[in-house]
C-alpha cells in the first residue's frame, strides 16, 4: 500500500462519527488488542509489508523524541513496526487501524492503533 492511499484511508477513517464496538478511535497509540474485540467486524484492506521476503529494519522514526507507546508518534510506513503492519477496517463503522503482531521471547502479543492522517509522514526507509 501505497502512502498517498494509506492517507486516504485514514481520511476517511477520520471522518466516521458514529459509535461502534470496535471502538478502533480510542486506540490512539500501539495498544494490545483488547480480548472482546470484534475480530469478525475486521477485514484486510492492505500492507504495509514492503517485500514479505526481506527483513524490514527495526528501525523506529521519532524525531520529535516521541515512543512507540505515544499517541502522537508519527506513522512512518517505512519505519517499525508500521512496516510491519497490516492496514484493518471495520465493516460496521468504516474504521480503519494498523495491526501487527510483536513477537518477544516467549510471548506473541497482536497490537493495534488507529489510522490518524495527522500522523503519516512519508519519511524513507533508513540505510
Amino acid at each position: 500500500m501505497t502512502v498517498d492511499e494509506l492517507k486516504s484511508l485514514a481520511d476517511a477513517s477520520a471522518a466516521v462519527t458514529q459509535p461502534c464496538a470496535c471502538a478502533i478511535d480510542t486506540y490512539r497509540e500501539w495498544t494490545r488488542v483488547p480480548v472482546d474485540f470484534p475480530e469478525s467486524h475486521m477485514r484486510t484492506v492492505g500492507t504495509l509489508v514492503d517485500d514479505p521476503y526481506g527483513e524490514p529494519t527495526f528501525a523506529e522514526y521519532h524525531p520529535d523524541g516521541t515512543t512507540s507507546w505515544s499517541a502522537d508518534a508519527p506513522i512512518a510506513p517505512r519505519h517499525y513496526p508500521y512496516n510491519r503492519a497490516q492496514v484493518m477496517q471495520c465493516t460496521v463503522c468504516g474504521r480503519c487501524a494498523l495491526r501487527y503482531v510483536e513477537a518477544g521471547g516467549y510471548y506473541v502479543e497482536p497490537r493495534i492503533r488507529a489510522l490518524d492522517p495527522r500522523l503519516i509522514v512519508d519519511v524513507p526507509a533508513p540505510d
